[in-house]
């Protein structure tokens, strides 16, 4: 399935703004938005399953899920989720709501893994990138 040029276009532009935005909630909904790119996409969120053997061994989909963990946090922490939500997402509803309200402090899981999930955004982008560039060539 031939991907257009507009979601590839999106996907860059949404790393890019994960990669430029400074830590603050906007950092964190820059993540949502970027992964909210590859969900809405079903050529971008195939190019991470688990049954590609290169992303076992570069360990993607966990990272993958770590900022999915963020997504889901931003969207429960709009409203948009009901019901029960189980004690991890309400926890990252939690922090999110901290760093959202400017609460920022290394007792708080996201604040002080911000960097790292800069570095995991990265990460994923490449090997969608690197996805890409293989289905355009086919």
């Amino acid at each position: 399935m031939p991907l257009q040029k507009k979601p590839k276009a999106d996907l860059e532009k949404k790393c890019r703004k994960v990669l430029r935005t400074p830590a603050s909630f906007a950092f964190f909904v820059a993540i949502h938005d970027f992964i909210k790119c590859i969900e809405l996409n079903s050529a971008l969120s195939a190019g991470l399953t688990h049954r590609i053997d290169i992303n076992k061994d570069a360990k993607l989909p966990v990272k993958y899920g770590y900022l999915k963990q963020i997504y889901q946090g931003v969207r429960d922490s709009a409203g948009q989720s009901r019901g029960d939500l189980g004690h991890d997402r309400y926890m990252t509803v939690n922090d999110l709501r901290r760093i959202q309200n400017n609460e920022t402090s290394e007792n708080n899981s996201f604040w002080k893994k911000r960097e790292l999930f800069r570095k995991l955004t990265a990460e994923v982008y490449e090997r969608l990138n690197i996805n890409l560039a293989e289905v355009e060539s086919e």
